[in-house]
């Protein structure tokens, strides 16, 4: 009987080891690309700008590649501007002419996350599989990038460099760091901060942030900020006194709204747009789902006309401290460009 018991209790040890191991993978399956990437990022990043470039490829059906011409990658992102898949990117301009000297462009690369703040600005860049590094490292050399010591140091190049180019260049590619074991690629202007990036990761922080990227899912692009950046550069702080002031009346008309921790607007497949708002406390949430919707369905000082002219809104949903919108936009509309730049009165604080 006491072996029996010691069998049984073997028997549901490894049960439960199994259980866990399958809820921790279908935890990280259920993870979007987008909240992966948002680990990388500094912590200090107020605005955090993504692009989904293979999700982008597959939904335009370009067929683009390593071969691909700076040409044919211009005429994608031409494409991509056009479906409104590309106002997010760091990368635009310089696409014809990393994809020819660097062979690293929107035509290759898994993602991109664009990340600002107070400390620095970084460019990160998630790798294909059987990507070339070694090849990558070469063309760095051959530009004239100084080699780090170590594998994943800080490859520093500079602007007079970049300008030495084909074409125009962001200066976020002036210093380059390399993390194959992560397939990574990261950029700044600023080779020091680029340093510090390890040490300077979110990982999985919990805040408004993460939880807006949670909410917008697997996002073709998206653009995200903090509650304050929101607050400040978002929302109504920098339109004129009468835009202002028709604002609060309208603000007051819908029954008040409560301050963000987070906002992020979305592009999603198919070409619907999500917007998702981050608060403090779930009756927040819930109490702004319907003051919100009133402004989303009525006038835009600050931008002229009305938000009904840009998107129909669909659903709006409260779920614990988050309030997600559903909106599909007019025909001919740019509603995720238009509405990721203030001021947006829907996204007050």
């Amino acid at each position: 009987m006491r072996r029996r018991r010691i069998v049984l209790l073997l028997v549901a040890t490894l049960v439960i080891s199994a259980a866990v191991v399958v809820v921790w993978r279908l935890r990280s399956e259920d993870r979007s690309r987008f909240a992966d990437a948002l680990t990388l990022a500094p912590t200090t990043a107020a605005r955090l700008s993504w692009t989904d470039w293979a999700g982008v490829r597959e939904e335009l059906e370009a067929d683009l590649s390593s071969t691909s011409t700076g040409t044919e990658v211009e005429d994608f992102l031409r494409d991509a501007f056009d479906h409104d898949l590309s106002s997010t990117t760091a990368l635009d301009a310089s696409a014809p002419t990393i994809q020819d000297e660097i062979g690293l462009s929107p035509a290759t690369l898994e993602w991109e996350l664009f990340t600002q703040g107070a400390d620095g600005a970084l460019v990160l860049m998630g790798l294909p599989d059987e990507f070339d590094v070694a090849g990558l490292r070469e063309r760095l050399r051959a530009i004239g990038f100084a080699e780090p010591d170590d594998a994943d140091g800080v490859w520093r190049g500079g602007v007079d460099l970049l300008e030495g180019l084909g074409g125009p260049v962001t200066p976020e590619l002036a210093a380059v760091a390399i993390d194959e074991d992560a397939g990574v690629v990261a950029g700044s202007d600023d080779p020091d901060f680029l340093e510090q990036r390890g040490d300077l990761a979110r990982g999985f922080t919990d805040d408004g942030v993460s939880d807006v990227v949670e909410a917008v899912g697997p996002a073709l692009s998206a653009s995200v900020a903090t509650g304050d950046q929101a607050c400040s550069a978002l929302a109504m702080t920098d339109a004129d006194p009468a835009d202002r002031t028709r604002a609060t009346e309208l603000v007051e008309q819908a029954g008040g709204v409560h301050p963000l921790t987070g906002f992020a607007i979305a592009a999603q497949p198919g070409g619907d747009i999500r917007v998702a708002m981050a608060f403090e406390k779930d009756d927040h949430a819930r109490a702004d789902a319907d003051s919100r919707s009133r402004l989303a369905a009525g006038p835009a000082p600050g931008q002229g006309g009305t938000f009904p002219e840009r998107f129909a809104l669909g659903r709006v949903v409260a779920s614990g401290r988050v309030l997600t919108m559903a909106m599909t936009p007019v025909e001919g509309t740019f509603v995720l460009s238009d509405l990721s730049h203030g001021p947006v009165l829907f996204a007050t604080c």
